[in-house]
């Protein structure tokens, strides 16, 4: 099958096109003949090397993708050959064929093409999951979102404003903050020009912070939110470190978490699927919120589209096309 492998760690320059024998799906597993594969930052850290696959997977990048089941694994009833999917999966995403557990899999909604279904796994699983079960947003409350305009910012946006809360998003520039008022955020905060601490202060504190930042972000994150807030942290675009008075933490009530998606369980995993499936496909399947595409490559590409991701001026996500 045509893939793309990393060469060495590096840069984007390192993803080459390959040949590599088709995955065989095992028990509980499927197989996926893939149309879209989403790419998403943490394959640019895995390109780097700081980010190894877990024990098992392929080698292959790629944490998300859409396409029709081609092969099912013993012990699979969910599902049979020729079922629509988009998938979250362990690795090898970057190919035409990739294999993942049989329950990390969903439907693709009703109405939606596969280009659009790829773009969802890695990224509402990681929002649900942070922002709803980690962090229990709830009708009312004020949601701060760093990095609006991005694929998880973006999504966080909508699952927050469908949710009820008060919506609030940061972003680097006028467009991208029109981006994200025009998804549903009450106030979108440029933080080239703006102390996103200050505002959120003025308006009450944020009940719940999303952060994907880090470095000198903690601090202001704490600084930012209401007490008894909570702070979930699922990447570090600048630092993990910081130089942080815990006191506020203690005397305000305060929850500091994150986690990050792919070295959970897989039961961990299939839960946060069930819950997806539950609560938000409705609502993709409705219209009532949507992946934002920003733009879409050849497979063979995937280096041009790990510098456009790593340009930040995309808003939204980026897709590699597989087929043909």
């Amino acid at each position: 099958m045509r893939a793309v492998e990393i060469s060495e760690p590096g840069g984007p320059e390192v993803l080459k096109p390959a040949e590599r024998m088709r995955p065989v799906p095992g028990h509980g597993q499927i197989l996926i003949e893939l149309a879209y594969a989403g790419v998403n930052r943490p394959d640019a850290l895995q390109r780097a090397g700081n980010y190894a696959p877990p024990p098992g997977a392929s080698d292959l990048p790629g944490l998300e993708g859409a396409g029709t089941v081609a092969e099912i694994g013993p012990g699979v009833t969910r599902w049979a050959v020729g079922d629509q999917v988009c998938a979250l999966l362990p690795g090898g995403g970057y190919a035409e064929y990739a294999v993942c557990h049989a329950d990390h899999a969903l439907p693709v909604p009703a109405g939606m093409d596969m280009k659009r279904a790829a773009c969802l796994p890695e990224t509402f699983f990681t929002v649900y999951s942070n922002v709803v079960m980690r962090g229990g947003l709830s009708a009312g409350e004020r949601f701060l979102v760093h990095g609006g305009s991005s694929g998880i910012g973006t999504t966080a946006i909508q699952i927050a404003r469908a949710l009820g809360a008060r919506v609030f998003a940061t972003a680097g520039s006028d467009e991208k903050c029109a981006a994200c008022i025009d998804l549903g955020a009450e106030r979108a905060i440029n933080y080239k020009t703006e102390d996103f601490a200050e505002i959120m202060k003025a308006e009450g504190g944020a009940n719940l912070i999303l952060d994907m930042v880090g470095g000198s972000y903690i601090a202001r994150n704490i600084k930012a939110l209401a007490d008894d807030g909570r702070l979930v942290q699922i990447a570090f675009l600048e630092s993990p470190k910081a130089d942080l008075n815990f006191a506020q933490i203690m005397v305000r009530r305060l929850t500091v978490t994150g986690s990050t998606l792919r070295p959970q369980s897989d039961l961990t995993k299939a839960r946060i699927a069930e819950a997806l499936r539950r609560e938000i496909w409705p609502m993709l399947a409705s219209g009532r919120i949507h992946p934002v595409m920003d733009e879409e490559f050849a497979l063979e590409d995937a280096a041009r589209a790990h510098a456009r991701m790593e340009s930040s001026t995309h808003i939204g996500k980026i897709v590699l096309r597989i087929a043909g």
